[in-house]
């Protein structure tokens, strides 16, 4: 039985454009055959065992040709496979989605189109410029600036184009620019109209410039633009300085790198994002949950204990999980002081219905033995669940106030790349900056 091809619109870089459709096809698809300009994070949700195939371009590497993405996606959807092929912005726009389901269809094989979010519409919104206004636009004119270079001529009408009554925006046009305005001009547009080029549109990095039609190219050209891009010509381009919002977030053209362990960087690095900020989550380290038979025996005998110490949120997770699956909740530790490192590994334990009943003001070991004066240890057994590269600062001072300490590994710390489909997404400075070794 042969499997469904989908054809799937990523949007136009922004992480929060992508549809819930896309998302959920990601989620289940067996395989994901992705381009180069889709969001950040896009194949975050893919499955595990789900083949991961890049068939975009990359510079100065040679490019998988069309006919071949096309009769891998035969291929695959024959085999019975569930195939998504992710393609930033409309997949029916520019995006050569039109020639896939062609082959598609001639093939027999069964297929979906999921539209996304397409730069051309949202370029200009994130950079303040709407591309129809009642009283400057009625009608808008999609058009690519980088046709096919095998074709005998142009199909492009610079004529009809020229005398079009309402905004043109031209699709991958910014190298072509000044050939695409001179043929405008010369055709009977004015070279004084409004124009503007948006490059990276609604992603961090987004760049804008504006200017006339007569020197739009120019300007481009000198502040370094660079694709992808798109450029808009008409009376709507004058309208950015009054709507201007994307590129003033407090945030925005900043790039931050997150570190944290993939488990907790997303939080904080949407609200980075919110600020206009970059924000890539480049673990340094990878949790790695360890068994024992020495963590079995605390986990079996936790109400022995008198005090339990936990020295992290992962920590925290890690024991209540392990609670958990042994068949006991928070009622297993109610006579037990529970002692937290500080408020990010209290609020963890909050999340199992375990309460911290010591919380320090200093997140670390030596304040935690510190607010610890007052709990009684002497004779008393405690528990001190931690990572491997701990420090014995913490057990070593309960003991020398004669607790009987147990001290558990829950988990290890590991080294962890930033995988390739991510710093693909990732600004170019951003990329040569990871690349160099950090």
């Amino acid at each position: 039985m042969s499997g469904t091809v989908y054809l799937v619109g990523a949007g136009p870089g922004d992480p929060g454009l992508i549809t819930r459709r896309a998302l959920d096809l990601i989620a289940e698809a067996d395989v994901i055959l992705y381009d180069r300009l889709i969001p950040a994070g896009a194949l975050d949700n893919a499955r595990p065992d789900a083949d991961l195939r890049y068939v975009g371009k990359r510079p100065g590497e040679p490019a998988v040709g069309q006919d071949e993405i096309s009769r891998t996606l035969i291929e695959l959807a024959r085999a019975g496979r569930s195939v998504v092929r992710l393609k930033g912005g409309d997949p029916f726009v520019f995006g050569r989605g039109g020639e896939e389901a062609q082959a598609l269809a001639e093939a027999g094989i069964p297929f979906e189109v999921v539209p996304g979010v397409t730069a051309g519409v949202a370029a200009p919104a994130y950079a303040g410029i709407p591309v129809t206004h009642r009283d400057d636009a009625s009608a808008v004119a999609f058009v690519t600036g980088h046709e096919d270079p095998d074709k005998p001529e142009s199909a492009l009408d610079w004529t009809a184009l020229a005398a079009f009554p309402g905004t043109l925006v031209l699709y991958m046009g910014v190298r072509n620019l000044e050939a695409i305005a001179e043929a405008l001009i010369q055709a009977g547009r004015s070279a004084d109209q409004p124009a503007a080029v948006v490059a990276h549109g609604t992603r961090p990095e987004q760049r804008t410039v504006t200017g006339a039609l007569g020197d739009i190219a120019a300007k481009a050209a000198e502040a370094g633009l660079e694709p992808p891009a798109v450029t808009i010509v008409g009376e709507v381009a004058r309208l950015r300085d009054e709507l201007i919002w994307f590129e003033r977030r407090p945030l925005h053209g900043r790039s931050v790198v997150v570190t944290r362990a993939r488990a907790q960087a997303s939080e904080l690095a949407a609200r980075l994002r919110a600020l206009g900020a970059e924000a890539i989550e480049a673990p340094a380290i990878r949790i790695q949950p360890r068994e024992s038979e020495e963590l079995d025996r605390a986990l079996e005998g936790i109400e022995d204990y008198s005090l339990l110490c936990l020295t992290s949120p992962n920590g925290a997770a890690l024991l209540a999980e392990g609670l958990m699956r042994r068949g006991r909740d928070a009622r297993s530790l109610a006579g037990t002081v529970v002692a937290a490192i500080g408020p990010g590994t209290a609020a963890e334990l909050a999340r199992f219905g375990i309460g911290a009943d010591v919380i320090p003001e200093r997140s670390v070991a030596e304040a935690l033995a510190e607010a610890l004066q007052d709990t009684p240890v002497d004779g008393r057994r405690v528990l001190v669940a931690r990572a491997a590269e701990a420090r014995d600062v913490l057990p070593d001072a309960l003991r020398e106030r004669g607790a009987e300490v147990d001290v558990v590994t829950l988990y290890e710390t590991r080294a962890e790349r930033l995988p390739e489909d991510r710093l693909d997404a990732a600004s170019p400075t951003a990329r040569a900056w990871y690349r160099s070794g950090r």
